[in-house]
């Protein structure tokens, strides 16, 4: 059951990506090249090299930071069994430091450096699901001319118009969200920079750039994030990390109330009211999944609802019934 649900979890991502793309493409096929696969290729491969590029603007500074980070474990530790440094009085301060010496301690820390077989199937599990979707969002993308005029030839012929004008329209909806979780993960990450820098946190940048990574992910995404960035702010200090903690309880319940609802109100054109009661139901139905998908499926609801709800309108006042393939 969980294996299945890995997949659908692939597909639905692959689809999110298609429909992202898919835009992007047809331009492309209409003023650059003619052949739909060549089209395809190159906005993938586009889209594979921007996604490298800011991997390494991610991964390279933060793999730095994380080995001059390793140099100083050693005397970090010192300084904690000595009382010196910031950890060190934090501890005192705790009365922790005694514990440090305990063989519970480094019983754990020596099964720390054991390798762990879990975490190699969950980055082989990773990996295999990052090319599955890639190669699905591909063959989505690639298909889909084909996929829609089979789709609207089971269509009766009066109805295909509007079919392809609703169609077009939610796949406008999920190019919307997707773009509105973006804009929202650079606010956050921003924020997040400005308040650690101005509190001088060590490795401001590369803490910020990962909860800016870590609030793409619906629910949980932000409270990681920000359970990382306070983390190392009070390794820091006492006093930056009570400011830091502060701020993202802050800027959470601003996020969660006033951003979100603002933000994919615009894009997805819902009402703030209706994506922030979305977000409750679906999260508490499905969890992170349903809360990533709800925003979505809730603007292809309502124009779906408004495409029928008008449709019958014009019909009433023309005082014309509906046909039998009206009805179909």
């Amino acid at each position: 059951m969980y294996a299945t649900r890995r997949v659908l979890v692939w597909i639905l991502i692959a689809v999110f990506f298609a429909v992202a793309l898919n835009p992007v493409t047809n331009w492309t096929q209409r003023r650059l090249v003619k052949w739909r696969w060549l089209a395809t290729l190159l906005v993938f491969l586009a889209t594979l090299g921007l996604l490298t590029a800011l991997t390494a603007l991610l991964v390279v500074p933060l793999l730095d930071e994380v080995g001059r980070l390793a140099e100083q474990v050693t005397q970090l530790l010192h300084d904690a069994r000595a009382g010196r440094g910031p950890i060190g009085h934090l501890l005192e301060r705790l009365h922790l430091r005694r514990y440090l010496d305990s063989r519970d301690i480094r019983e754990y820390g020596s099964r720390l450096r054991e390798p762990s077989l879990k975490v190699l199937r969950k980055a082989v599990f990773g990996v295999a699901g990052t090319v599955t979707i890639f190669v699905l969002a591909y063959l989505m993308v690639l298909e889909s001319p084909k996929v829609v005029d089979r789709t609207l030839g089971l269509v009766h012929e009066r109805h295909r118009d509007r079919v392809r004008r609703v169609g077009g329209r939610c796949a406008r909806t999920i190019t919307g969200y997707l773009s509105g979780n973006l804009l929202i993960s650079v606010i956050c990450g921003v924020l997040t920079y400005a308040t650690m820098a101005i509190m001088g946190v060590p490795y401001a940048g590369v803490l910020a750039l990962l909860v800016a990574v870590a609030d793409l992910l619906p629910l949980v995404g932000a409270t990681l994030g920000a359970v990382i960035a306070t983390g190392a702010s009070f390794v820091h200090s006492t006093r930056a990390g009570i400011v830091v903690l502060v701020f993202f309880v802050l800027y959470q319940q601003i996020e969660n109330h006033v951003l979100q609802p603002m933000i994919y109100a615009r894009a997805v054109r819902l009402n703030p009211l209706t994506v922030l009661i979305s977000l409750l139901i679906a999260a508490d139905l499905a969890g992170i999944l349903g809360a990533l998908l709800a925003i979505p499926a809730a603007g292809i609801i309502q124009i779906i609802f408004l495409d029928v709800y008008h449709g019958r309108r014009q019909r009433s006042r023309s005082g014309r019934p509906p046909s039998k393939a009206e009805n179909d």
